[in-house]
């Protein structure tokens, strides 16, 4: 009786401490949603591959969105041409460098600082130099899934020749029949053309369909997108939060000691953690702080910059847009990047 008073104690300590962050980071995500135009920054995305990809690290900044957040965007990304460092960039980077999670982990971890600065330098690099190795793929079919690939507007190879060309070049790549004539599902575009609605591919909402509302109107789009968004997201920081909660009242203290006091397998322990537990990052720096007596200051950065990520739940939207072979590329280099660097302060720092 007395570890079920003490593992509810501490599961409404969670949840308490963690929901304000939450709500906010919906909120900001739904803002943003229909009130800014990410067409516009595509203009002005760097060509060069690796600034690209560090470029993209740092969007999150402008769209703060958590793991679930910041797969649609990365598809509207991958859509209207962005380039694919900084799409990969963004994909990995944006859940953990934003100012709510910075927010949140700082308020999490005031005692140790080196947490909260460790977590954005780790998050960048490794976001960064998955970008940048993503960039030596020049052609986005083999990655992407078939349904996304239709819908990409240039793939980088073509990108200059369709500059230089002009709207003639883009006429001649138009399929000759006409839509109508072709199998599928459509619905009328905004400019009067018919878009075809492809089976499991939901066409990204972008801010030129909201464009022309009235303010009362998006108000009542922002309300709507926040609700189902916190639903959504409160039910996987419950669950998250009474997995922490189970795990510290009725694992044996002397196996979370081991574990967390080994330099390899308490980071090991927290990537795997990280995977199955799949919380927001909005708030999952209160989960790891849980672990902060007994487990290594490496193995919460593991925890950290992992989870944000890959995980369970991230996996399952990432393959909407990549093949599986794209997402098991993403999960082993994110994996290894990620051991490498906690383990380096786990040997020589901490």
């Amino acid at each position: 009786m007395n570890q079920l008073n003490n593992g509810f104690t501490l599961f409404l300590s969670l949840l308490v401490e963690a929901m304000p962050f939450l709500l906010l980071g919906v909120l900001f995500s739904s803002l943003l949603l229909f009130f800014v135009d990410e067409r516009k920054l595509v203009e002005k995305m760097p060509k060069n591959p690796l600034l690209g990809a560090l470029v993209g690290s740092t969007i999150g900044f402008l769209f703060p969105v958590c793991e679930c957040g910041n797969v649609p965007v990365a598809r509207r990304f991958l859509i209207q041409g962005v380039p694919t460092p900084v799409a990969i960039g963004f994909l990995l980077a944006a859940p953990t460098i934003n100012p709510i999670v910075i927010w949140s982990t700082w308020t999490a971890f005031r005692d140790q600082p080196e947490i909260v600065v460790l977590r954005v330098v780790f998050s960048l690099a490794i976001a960064t130099i998955i970008g940048y190795v993503f960039s030596f793929q020049k052609d986005l079919n083999p990655i992407v899934q078939p349904v996304i690939a239709r819908y990409v507007k240039f793939n980088p190879p073509a990108q200059s020749e369709t500059k230089r060309r002009g709207k003639a070049y883009q006429a001649q790549e138009e399929p000759t029949i006409p839509n109508i004539l072709q199998s599928g599902t459509y619905i009328l575009g905004g400019t009067g053309i018919p878009l075809r609605i492809d089976a499991n591919f939901v066409v990204p909402p972008t801010s030129v369909s909201t464009s022309n509302k009235p303010l009362a109107a998006k108000l009542r789009l922002v309300v709507d997108n926040s609700i189902q968004e916190f639903r959504e997201l409160g039910g996987v920081m419950v669950v998250g939060s009474a997995i922490a909660a189970a795990i510290q009242v009725l694992a044996p203290r002397e196996l979370i000691l081991s574990l967390g006091a080994g330099p390899i397998t308490s980071i090991v322990v927290m990537l795997i953690l990280a995977v199955v537990v799949s919380i927001c990052s909005t708030v999952d720096s209160f989960f790891a702080l849980s672990f902060a007596s007994t487990f290594s200051s490496g193995s919460l950065l593991a925890f950290l910059v992992f989870g944000p990520m890959i995980d369970i739940k991230g996996i399952g939207l990432m393959l909407s847009i990549f093949k599986p072979k794209t997402v098991f590329y993403l999960f082993a280099l994110a994996a290894q990047l990620t051991f490498v660097f906690t383990l380096f302060l786990n040997l020589h720092v901490f």
